[in-house]
């Protein structure tokens, strides 16, 4: 799993391709200040992609907690997984 910020930029998987290469999951934080931002989610996803064609994302606001529900969901999933 690799977290990244909106903060960042969205051509951060382009920049750094080994981090985002061999991980599932890709959490997107700070969602929230996505209206303050100049950040393309979809250009952020279509990178990304291009680099690990089967990465998973979840959306989230650590301050707010939006999407919390869906980071909680896929750590379920793993976990019945290793069962």
């Amino acid at each position: 799993m690799v977290v990244i910020s909106v903060t960042e930029g969205e051509d951060k998987p382009i920049k750094y391709p080994d981090m985002f290469h061999t991980v599932q999951l890709c959490m997107i934080n700070k969602i929230d200040l996505l209206p303050y931002l100049q950040f393309d989610v979809e250009a952020f996803k279509a990178y990304a992609r291009q680099v690990n064609p089967r990465l998973e994302f979840v959306e989230v606001s650590a301050t707010t907690g939006a999407g919390m529900d869906a980071w909680y969901a896929w750590l379920e999933e793993q976990r019945k997984m290793q069962d």
